[in-house]
């Protein structure tokens, strides 16, 4: 259906304990699923909805490359689907060893889409990670309200 939820007015609380431990695992477990015969670069992301749902997405390349999508905009289109548009958290998942997976330009983008007060989980393989705010990835941004001005 066509729902709307409004954006909440203050920032969403993080998530912790167990809540964060299936964020995390179903971000890795979504990695396993990805479709990347090209890069050879699984990637898999968790959103963490205000009402307490997580929906996954992996990266699924394609013969031609720009029809791709990346596992984080696979996971925010998943829970739009099913009528969800206010989000607390996001994990992401990759098998780099050495540095923290970051979501590219335009996933930034789409996730800003969604506001800029949610948190976003960056992992290493080993399962470390560092947590930063949506506005920390993406300064001066371009969202909704600006084009009411």
């Amino acid at each position: 259906g066509n729902r709307q939820h409004p954006a909440p007015s203050a920032p969403p609380a993080r998530p912790q304990g167990e809540s964060l431990q299936l964020l995390l695992r179903r971000s890795r477990e979504a990695k396993n699923c990805a479709y990347c015969p090209y890069s050879r670069f699984p990637v898999g992301a968790a959103l963490l909805t205000a009402g307490g749902e997580i929906f996954s997405g992996c990266n699924v390349e394609n013969a031609c490359h720009s029809l791709g999508a990346c596992a984080e905009r696979t996971a925010i289109q998943k829970a739009i689907s099913e009528g969800h548009t206010s989000f607390r958290a996001m994990a992401i998942a990759s098998d780099m060893g050495d540095d923290f997976i970051v979501p590219c330009g335009a996933c930034r983008q789409v996730m800003r889409e969604f506001g800029t007060d949610w948190d976003i989980y960056l992992t290493k393989a080993d399962g470390t990670y560092i947590v930063k705010r949506l506005e920390e990835l993406l300064p001066h941004s371009f969202g909704p309200e600006d084009l009411k001005k």
